[in-house]
């Protein structure tokens, strides 16, 4: 059983959850971290044209739980009443949970104001303020994201590293297995119920490998428009996670889970077509590459190492952006070049398109496309062009990215220009979630410290 319901309105909606004899509805809001946070309602509480109200505060937590009071950014924005916000479920994201022991639907809810006007901090909302942006302009992005993740053996003790699971062989992966087929088929009963709880909930998953990691597979996704991708990336999160602890293993989108093994990345691919024609805007008439192309590409170039705080987005992110780590380190770019920060794929001039290699799997899917697709605007905007194409390995370059995140706070505060695009409260908020992260991971003291400086410095 498949569902479409892309086209879904209030009413299509409420006789959907009457045809499925839905009891329960899990409302959920994606935080700035991606968590759904929300509430559970008995579907006799619940209509889709009554309004629910959550404290706006959810949306400004670190991912440990606790607010960054104090800082002026978030004090600007929140004040001090704890207010609520209003949430509306938006039809066309409802969808059966797969899991459910009684019939359960989700659905995501937008955060607005009392008046209506959206919350502008909200992931959704600040995704669809970049959209628009390109709506005015008479474009439509079009992305398609492939997103790595790891499965992993149980560990419930946050100190002990974590390990590949055991497949059907009733073995761990020890060597690195890309591209393997029967490495795959090792945790079949598990992609199996993947297919079939993606099938039901209409994520229309496209292609899945294994990845070089030991345990570390990739998903990837149809194009679409930005929204629905990023909704379809929040779910699959969801179900993964969850299906993966039926099968007695842990899923993670951590950017660096295991030290030995490659980080996990949220590869975005991005085109832009004329809303009008459907044509793509990257490429002319004749099929080659239109001045727009190299706009966009140098946009990318000039403002993703600012964007690294959204992309890259907890301390653990920058574990994965090393040299010779299979993950750029700068941002050059280049055709069919898995080594650039900016990899153009060889393809046919109705589908030429610009792949970001810099995302983490870590990152929030609204706010990655949002600040990607940020990223290129200001390069159309400001009529940039891009540096040359680099041919050979960029391994060998510089690191032209942040190190780390308390760096990369500090090149986002800077670019005024992406404030103007994602919205000057999102940046607020953003900046003091992430500096109370930062600030709480400090205060941690880790092994290698006690075990390199304990006895000798």
């Amino acid at each position: 059983m498949t569902m479409d319901c892309t086209n879904f309105n209030h009413v299509d909606m409420d006789r959907w959850l009457t045809e499925h004899n839905v009891t329960e509805i899990e409302c959920l809001v994606p935080d700035l971290t991606g968590v759904a946070r929300g509430k559970i309602l008995p579907r006799e509480k619940f209509s889709t044209e009554r309004a629910m109200r959550l404290p706006e505060a959810v949306l400004g937590v670190t991912v440990t739980g606790e607010s960054p009071e104090g800082h002026a950014g978030y004090d600007n924005v929140f004040g001090f009443t704890d207010k609520d916000m209003v949430l509306l479920p938006d039809p066309t994201t409802v969808r059966l949970v797969p899991w459910a022991v009684d019939p359960t639907a989700q659905v995501i809810m937008d955060c607005v104001n009392h008046d209506g006007s959206p919350i502008d901090f909200a992931p959704r909302n600040v995704l669809r303020r970049v959209t628009g942006l390109y709506k005015d302009m008479g474009w439509t992005p079009i992305v398609a994201p492939e997103l790595e993740f790891y499965l992993l053996a149980r560990n419930i003790d946050p100190n002990l590293p974590l390990t590949p699971p055991v497949g059907r062989s009733g073995r761990s992966e020890t060597s690195r297995q890309l591209y393997s087929i029967d490495a795959v088929n090792e945790f079949d009963p598990l992609f199996e119920d993947i297919y079939e709880y993606c099938g039901i909930m209409g994520l229309e998953l496209d292609t899945l490998i294994h990845e070089f990691g030991a345990g570390q597979m990739e998903i990837n996704f149809l194009h679409d428009e930005p929204m629905l991708l990023a909704d379809k990336v929040f779910f699959f999160k969801r179900t993964l996670r969850e299906v993966a602890m039926r099968h007695n293993m842990y899923a993670t989108f951590m950017a660096k889970p295991m030290e030995r093994e490659p980080g996990s990345a949220m590869h975005i691919h991005q085109s832009v077509i004329d809303t009008k024609t459907r044509q793509n805007i990257f490429s002319k008439e004749d099929g080659s590459e239109s001045l727009l192309f190299f706009n966009y590409i140098a946009g990318l170039q000039k403002y993703l190492p600012a964007a690294m705080a959204i992309l890259a987005p907890y301390v653990n992110s920058y574990r994965r952006i090393v040299r010779d780590g299979a993950a750029p380190i700068n941002i050059e770019w280049g055709y069919d070049n898995r080594t650039v920060g900016i990899r153009v794929p060889i393809s046919d001039p109705d589908a030429r398109r610009v792949e970001n290699r810099v995302v983490g799997a870590d990152a929030n899917p609204y706010l990655a496309m949002a600040v990607t697709l940020a990223c290129g605007y200001q390069g159309i905007v400001e009529g940039l062009q891009p540096t040359e194409v680099t041919t050979g390995s960029a391994y060998a370059s510089d690191y032209q990215l942040p190190r780390g995140l308390s760096e990369a706070l500090r090149v986002l505060e800077g670019a005024t220009a992406l404030h103007d695009v994602l919205g000057k409260n999102f940046i607020d908020v953003y900046l003091a979630v992430k500096e109370t992260e930062h600030d709480e991971f400090m205060r941690v003291i880790s092994p290698w410290e006690r075990e390199h400086l304990l006895m000798h410095v």
